[in-house]
């Protein structure tokens, strides 16, 4: 049987940067799992989003996206219910999210 140092043996051959390259890239890694949403949130999301589009009242959305969970406020411009897609306007830009993403919308 070998008995080597494993991990040990290899980590004095690497820079620092790339140490920490690994531990950032393994953080990243580690991102949470998508949950969905039941029929009557979903429901009580439409009604938030069409009284918003009336009112052009800020709301806050948490949506899914590159493995993380995400928090924007702003105003929604549009909702599509055919491509399933919203438009917010936030930060000076307008943003295209898809509903399927969605976590919870609530007002500002």
């Amino acid at each position: 049987m070998i008995r080597d140092r494993g991990r040990i043996k290899w980590s004095a051959m690497m820079l620092p940067e790339h140490v920490k390259m690994l531990r950032e890239w393994a953080e990243e890694e580690k991102g949470e799992e998508e949950k969905t949403a039941d029929e009557q949130a979903r429901e009580e999301w439409d009604g938030i989003l069409s009284q918003a589009v009336g009112s052009r009242r800020k709301v806050r959305v948490n949506y899914f996206r590159n493995r993380r969970y995400e928090m924007l406020t702003g105003v929604v411009r549009r909702s599509d219910p055919l491509a399933r897609t919203i438009e917010l306007e936030a930060e000076g830009k307008t943003i295209v999210l898809e509903r399927e993403k969605i976590a919870g919308i609530d007002w500002e």
